[in-house]
């Protein structure tokens, strides 16, 4: 069965919309390392946390706090710029997911162009994996870019499921049948498979038939959820979700 990360970038939004000048104020709410353990309690299997190199929700002190205190496994992702490679080897994460960065955008827009950025990944996944830190790739269910995460030495993907989730009808069944040949791509690579981005209590079920899938991750829709229902709620619903699958 699959398991869930929760990712908890946005209550780190939420708290930089009022505290952006002073996140370290003991005032600033809400805490994302409050929002992991809760999380974890209610089970999550990992925490992901994204470290941006703008800083824009979470910051470096919530990236070491979190090192201390998750209990399960930290999953960061990150870009490849130098400081926050070196953020890494330092904490040193269970699983680092390198994921490409722009920083106009509001979210992670698409997969990581592995092919094209060859020469610039290779040290960093070598350094990561060097450390004994687990690396997975944030790709598109495209041939090229597994091909090149195989290459690399990356031992995960994290298949973009964003266009899946932002299809309907027949084009997102279209979408889930290039996951699935991605996964199988994947694990005919020798690579393991984890998937993310825009899932939902809703379009969550068919991405659970990926082959190989080892782990979800899964961010807004549990936090949106959960100014309605409650963090522990939310996090318990979509665990049942992916157990029924």
């Amino acid at each position: 069965m699959p398991s869930l990360g929760v990712n908890i970038d946005h209550v780190a939004t939420l708290r930089q919309a009022r505290y952006r000048d002073t996140p370290d104020s003991p005032h600033a709410e809400p805490d994302p390392v409050a929002a992991a353990l809760i999380a974890e309690r209610a089970g999550a299997s990992g925490i992901t946390a994204h470290l941006r190199e703008d800083r824009r929700h979470i910051h470096d002190r919530d990236i070491f706090q979190l090192r201390e205190r998750v209990s399960t496994k930290l999953n960061l992702e990150m870009g490849i710029a130098p400081d926050i490679v070196a953020l890494a080897l330092r904490i040193r994460p269970e699983d680092v997911c390198i994921v490409p960065e722009n920083r106009r955008e509001v979210t992670t827009e698409g997969g990581l162009d592995c092919a094209g950025q060859f020469d610039a990944l290779a040290p960093v996944v070598a350094s990561l994996r060097a450390a004994g830190i687990r690396v997975s790739l944030f790709v598109d269910p495209v041939d090229a870019q597994i091909d090149a995460s195989a290459r690399l030495g990356a031992e995960f993907v994290e298949l973009h499921t964003g266009a899946y989730a932002n299809a309907s009808g027949a084009q997102r069944a279209a979408e889930l049948a290039k996951l699935v040949e991605g996964a199988r791509r994947a694990i005919g690579a020798g690579l393991r498979v984890n998937a993310g981005h825009g899932l939902t209590l809703d379009n969550t079920p068919p991405v659970l038939a990926l082959p190989g899938l080892e782990e979800l991750n899964i961010g807004h829709s549990i936090i949106s959820r959960a100014v309605v229902v409650g963090l522990e709620t939310a996090v318990r619903d979509m665990c049942d979700v992916i157990r029924r699958g």
